[in-house]
């Protein structure tokens, strides 16, 4: 079947995203594994993973999870086909920091009818995170403010095609309900790379996180931005603890540094009442 000849169904309204350990992405966790002939098993998993961070018990991460207010941007993370199962992914961390997180499945000759209700509510405007070598000029945008002035009531919703640079490739091609979007092409020149935990075919490869992270922080959420940034290297410091059977500093810098941005969210709410 032609991508193009999938029918589209009329989008229902949208449901708002939950946060927690229960939020969009461990929700479409559940439910590949529950649509999987045969259990995922991943690297590492003999001892048994914490459900709330993925990760074993005694690197659990859940108590230091960051609890922030809402942000003025939502992400939209259309995942492939296993990437929510992964340990190593990092959308996950992106729905533990931004409340408005809603997480779909992709497939080729399917579109989930929630992704079109989303995309189509009209408090949000979408922008699909690719980069823009790889579209028509006309939709390409650099920053937010030229969409925003022409709809300044609504609040910016990222698309992040969560996948290897393949698969995110393939998803934006045969994704025909994405082509009347605008693009926002990110050119961080001056940010490096702290990704980790996979290897990229790309030497100038952001994992999700750090793509959301830029994109939080044009949106003017810097805070939530920094705090992402902070959650993703707390996270890849216990992972790869596991993973090197190296021991855990769990009062390093980058834990430090979580610590902080946390507080400081809790002094403003005091200062605030």
């Amino acid at each position: 079947m032609c991508t193009h000849d999938v029918p589209l169904p009329s989008p229902p309204s949208p449901l708002p995203p939950e946060p927690g350990p229960g939020h969009a992405v461990a929700r479409l966790r559940t439910a590949r594994l529950a649509a999987s002939a045969k259990p995922f098993v991943a690297r590492g998993s003999g001892g048994g993973r914490c459900a709330g961070c993925r990760l074993i018990a005694s690197h659990c991460l859940c108590a230091s999870r960051p609890q922030l207010p809402r942000t003025r941007a939502g992400v939209c993370l259309v995942m492939g086909d296993i990437e929510a199962l992964k340990p190593s992914n990092t959308g996950w961390l992106v729905a533990d920091v931004v409340a408005d997180t809603w997480a779909f499945g992709w497939s080729r000759t399917a579109v989930d009818p929630g992704l079109l209700a989303l995309l189509a509510d009209p408090q949000w405007q979408p922008y699909v995170v690719f980069p823009g070598e790889f579209v028509s000029p006309e939709r390409v945008v650099t920053d937010l403010n030229a969409v925003e002035d022409l709809a300044p009531r609504k609040r910016p919703l990222f698309v992040l095609l969560d996948g290897t640079w393949s698969e995110a490739r393939k998803m934006f091609r045969k994704s025909p309900y994405l082509d009347h979007l605008p693009v926002l092409s990110l050119h961080p020149e001056q940010v490096v790379s702290n990704y980790r935990l996979r290897r990229s075919a790309r030497e100038s490869h952001f994992c999700t996180s750090e793509v959301a992270a830029l994109c939080l922080a044009l949106a003017g959420d810097s805070h939530a931005a920094d705090t992402l940034a902070a959650w993703l290297d707390v996270f890849t410091a216990h992972y790869l603890s596991v993973k090197r059977w190296a021991p855990l500093d769990r009062a390093s810098e980058a834990h430090q540094r979580l610590q902080a941005l946390v507080a400081s969210v809790g002094s403003f709410d005091a200062g605030a009442r």
